[in-house]
């Protein structure tokens, strides 16, 4: 699963990298983010009305439209790639409302001497790269008001990553942005085609400070490699 990740990038790196129309973000919500966990407010790509391209902050974990609400026991936060077209929670988000998630790297954990020791995952250029995502809108009530949603697909992870763990985010390829942001296009089989491990040979892994165990750490402290002999 991707349980932690960053973005730390200004904004204006991210309407260049991905091609953005707009950022409907206000400024406190696009500060540099190092530690983000599931339940907070993240940034993702959509498609707005005008056919453009948008920056939006959105709730990370998924609350269906059919659903109560939020549950932090089920947070949904993660959607397997293989079995989205199946589950209810997915599949019409899967065929009408996807997104991309831009970032610059995410965390998984390795037992190491009987203790887990983070590593931050990044492509060996470190551009910002984006991973595939499913949103969705629940109207919510009068205490509440609604909420939009988002989880991040994964998939079996590729051989740089699988050392550390067997899964990873499913990272799109720039060529095939534009087609998973299209709502017009709703052939789920020719978009799971699209839901492919990335190249291993543009991954990196460094191990990086225990400190990301906690949440309430978010500092650029957090994505400076460990040297060897720091690594207890």
């Amino acid at each position: 699963m991707c349980g932690r990740f960053i973005q730390c990038s200004d904004p204006q790196t991210y309407a260049d990298a991905f091609d953005l129309a707009w950022l409907a973000a206000s400024a406190a919500e696009v500060r540099p983010r190092y530690n983000i966990a599931p339940s907070q407010s993240i940034l993702v790509i959509r498609v707005g009305t005008d056919g453009k391209r948008r920056l939006d902050p959105v709730r990370w974990g998924l609350v269906p439209a059919w659903s109560s609400g939020p549950d932090n026991r089920y947070s949904m936060i993660n959607a397997r790639a293989e079995t989205l077209a199946e589950w209810p929670a997915y599949r019409t988000a899967f065929r009408e409302r996807r997104c991309l998630i831009p970032t610059e790297g995410f965390y998984e954990w390795r037992t190491e001497c009987a203790s887990r020791q983070p590593y931050l995952i990044r492509r060996t250029d470190r551009r910002p790269f984006a991973m595939a995502g499913l949103w969705e809108h629940w109207a919510g009530t009068a205490q509440s008001g609604p909420i939009t949603s988002v989880t991040i697909i994964v998939t079996a992870a590729n051989a740089a990553i699988a050392p550390v763990h067997d899964r990873m985010p499913v990272v799109l390829n720039p060529a095939h942005h534009a087609d998973w942001l299209d709502p017009a296009k709703r052939d789920t089989a020719a978009l799971h085609d699209l839901l492919q491990s990335a190249p291993a040979a543009d991954w990196t892994l460094e191990p990086v400070s225990r400190r990301v165990n906690h949440a309430r750490d978010d500092d650029p402290g957090l994505i400076e490699p460990l040297t060897a002999d720091s690594i207890k």
